[in-house]
Protein backbone atom coordinates (compact mmCIF):
# COMPACT_ATOMS: atom_id res chain seq x y z
CA UNK A 1 0.00 0.00 0.00
CA UNK A 2 2.78 2.12 0.64
CA UNK A 3 4.94 1.73 -2.50
CA UNK A 4 1.39 1.86 -4.63
CA UNK A 5 0.95 5.68 -2.40
CA UNK A 6 4.43 6.87 -3.33
CA UNK A 7 4.22 5.33 -7.04
CA UNK A 8 0.73 7.50 -7.58
CA UNK A 9 2.37 11.29 -5.77
CA UNK A 10 5.75 10.49 -8.13
CA UNK A 11 3.43 10.00 -10.82
CA UNK A 12 0.94 13.24 -10.29
CA UNK A 13 4.10 15.19 -10.09
CA UNK A 14 5.90 14.02 -13.20
CA UNK A 15 2.67 14.62 -14.73
CA UNK A 16 2.05 17.72 -13.58
CA UNK A 17 5.80 18.81 -14.32
CA UNK A 18 5.34 18.01 -17.74
CA UNK A 19 2.05 19.84 -18.26
CA UNK A 20 4.07 23.01 -17.07
CA UNK A 21 6.40 22.06 -20.20
CA UNK A 22 9.16 21.01 -17.97
CA UNK A 23 12.26 20.17 -19.93
CA UNK A 24 11.27 22.76 -22.93
CA UNK A 25 12.87 25.57 -23.80
CA UNK A 26 11.13 28.59 -23.93
CA UNK A 27 11.22 31.15 -26.19
CA UNK A 28 13.81 34.24 -25.05
CA UNK A 29 12.14 37.35 -25.07
CA UNK A 30 13.66 40.13 -27.16
CA UNK A 31 13.79 43.11 -24.62
CA UNK A 32 15.07 45.88 -27.23
CA UNK A 33 11.82 44.51 -29.76
CA UNK A 34 10.59 47.66 -31.73
CA UNK A 35 6.88 46.59 -29.82
CA UNK A 36 7.15 46.89 -26.03
CA UNK A 37 3.82 46.84 -23.94
CA UNK A 38 4.58 46.99 -20.80
CA UNK A 39 2.65 50.02 -20.99
CA UNK A 40 -0.13 50.61 -23.05
CA UNK A 41 2.19 52.75 -26.03
CA UNK A 42 5.78 51.87 -27.20
CA UNK A 43 7.97 52.31 -24.33
CA UNK A 44 11.20 53.90 -26.20
CA UNK A 45 8.58 56.68 -27.29
CA UNK A 46 7.20 57.03 -24.01
CA UNK A 47 10.54 57.55 -22.14
CA UNK A 48 11.93 59.61 -25.35
CA UNK A 49 9.62 62.17 -25.06
CA UNK A 50 9.69 62.48 -21.27
CA UNK A 51 13.13 63.16 -21.67
CA UNK A 52 12.70 65.56 -24.13
CA UNK A 53 10.31 67.55 -22.52
CA UNK A 54 12.03 67.21 -18.76
CA UNK A 55 12.91 71.01 -18.94
CA UNK A 56 9.26 71.67 -18.52
CA UNK A 57 6.79 70.85 -16.14
CA UNK A 58 4.71 68.47 -16.34
CA UNK A 59 0.92 68.96 -16.11
CA UNK A 60 -0.43 65.10 -16.92
CA UNK A 61 1.03 62.07 -17.80
CA UNK A 62 -0.83 58.97 -18.58
CA UNK A 63 1.34 56.27 -19.99
CA UNK A 64 -1.79 54.39 -20.98
CA UNK A 65 -3.62 56.36 -22.99
CA UNK A 66 0.15 57.97 -24.69
CA UNK A 67 -0.61 61.50 -23.34
CA UNK A 68 2.01 64.17 -21.72
CA UNK A 69 0.76 67.49 -21.63
CA UNK A 70 3.40 69.96 -19.93
CA UNK A 71 2.25 73.24 -18.40
CA UNK A 72 3.39 76.59 -19.53
CA UNK A 73 7.42 77.26 -19.87
CA UNK A 74 8.74 80.42 -20.11
CA UNK A 75 12.42 80.33 -21.37
CA UNK A 76 14.71 82.69 -18.85
CA UNK A 77 16.19 84.29 -22.38
CA UNK A 78 13.08 85.42 -23.75
CA UNK A 79 10.34 85.78 -20.86
CA UNK A 80 7.71 87.76 -23.23
CA UNK A 81 7.21 84.07 -24.52
CA UNK A 82 5.63 81.01 -23.31
CA UNK A 83 4.81 77.48 -24.38
CA UNK A 84 2.65 74.64 -23.64
CA UNK A 85 3.29 71.01 -24.97
CA UNK A 86 1.23 67.84 -25.34
CA UNK A 87 2.59 64.44 -26.96
CA UNK A 88 0.07 61.93 -27.66
CA UNK A 89 2.21 58.50 -28.50
CA UNK A 90 -0.19 56.95 -30.98
CA UNK A 91 0.81 53.17 -31.05
CA UNK A 92 2.92 50.33 -29.61
CA UNK A 93 5.03 49.91 -32.18
CA UNK A 94 8.51 52.23 -32.89
CA UNK A 95 6.83 54.04 -35.97
CA UNK A 96 7.85 57.87 -37.25
CA UNK A 97 4.23 58.40 -37.28
CA UNK A 98 3.17 56.96 -33.80
CA UNK A 99 4.48 60.19 -32.49
CA UNK A 100 2.51 63.55 -32.54
CA UNK A 101 3.52 66.68 -31.01
CA UNK A 102 1.21 69.79 -30.15
CA UNK A 103 2.09 72.93 -29.23
CA UNK A 104 0.56 76.01 -27.99
CA UNK A 105 2.77 79.57 -27.85
CA UNK A 106 1.68 83.45 -26.05
CA UNK A 107 3.26 86.57 -25.61
CA UNK A 108 2.89 88.91 -23.18
CA UNK A 109 1.61 92.08 -24.41
CA UNK A 110 1.37 94.54 -21.78
CA UNK A 111 0.66 92.10 -19.34
CA UNK A 112 -1.74 89.96 -21.53
CA UNK A 113 -0.75 86.21 -22.28
CA UNK A 114 -1.98 86.85 -26.05
CA UNK A 115 -1.96 83.58 -28.57
CA UNK A 116 0.88 83.69 -30.82
CA UNK A 117 1.11 81.16 -33.85
CA UNK A 118 3.81 78.06 -33.49
CA UNK A 119 6.16 77.78 -36.68
CA UNK A 120 5.68 73.99 -37.86
CA UNK A 121 9.14 73.63 -38.15
CA UNK A 122 8.65 73.93 -34.02
CA UNK A 123 6.64 71.14 -33.83
CA UNK A 124 8.69 69.27 -36.63
CA UNK A 125 11.82 69.56 -34.47
CA UNK A 126 10.74 68.21 -31.04
CA UNK A 127 8.77 65.14 -32.77
CA UNK A 128 12.57 64.57 -34.62
CA UNK A 129 14.10 65.19 -31.29
CA UNK A 130 11.82 62.33 -29.51
CA UNK A 131 12.18 59.86 -32.60
CA UNK A 132 15.89 59.98 -32.55
CA UNK A 133 15.96 59.61 -28.83
CA UNK A 134 13.53 56.52 -28.88
CA UNK A 135 16.09 54.82 -31.77
CA UNK A 136 19.15 55.37 -29.24
CA UNK A 137 17.11 53.86 -26.76
CA UNK A 138 16.15 50.78 -28.94
CA UNK A 139 19.84 50.76 -29.78
CA UNK A 140 21.07 50.77 -26.52
CA UNK A 141 18.82 48.23 -25.35
CA UNK A 142 19.99 45.59 -28.02
CA UNK A 143 23.42 46.37 -27.32
CA UNK A 144 22.99 45.18 -23.97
Amino acid sequence: MNRLLRAAILGSLALSITACGGGKDRPSADLAASRVTTIGVNSYLWRASLDTLSFMPLLQTDSNGGVIVTDWYVNPNVQTERLKVTVTVLDQDLRADAVRVAALREVNRNGQWVAAPVQAATVQKLEDIILTRARDLRRAAVAN
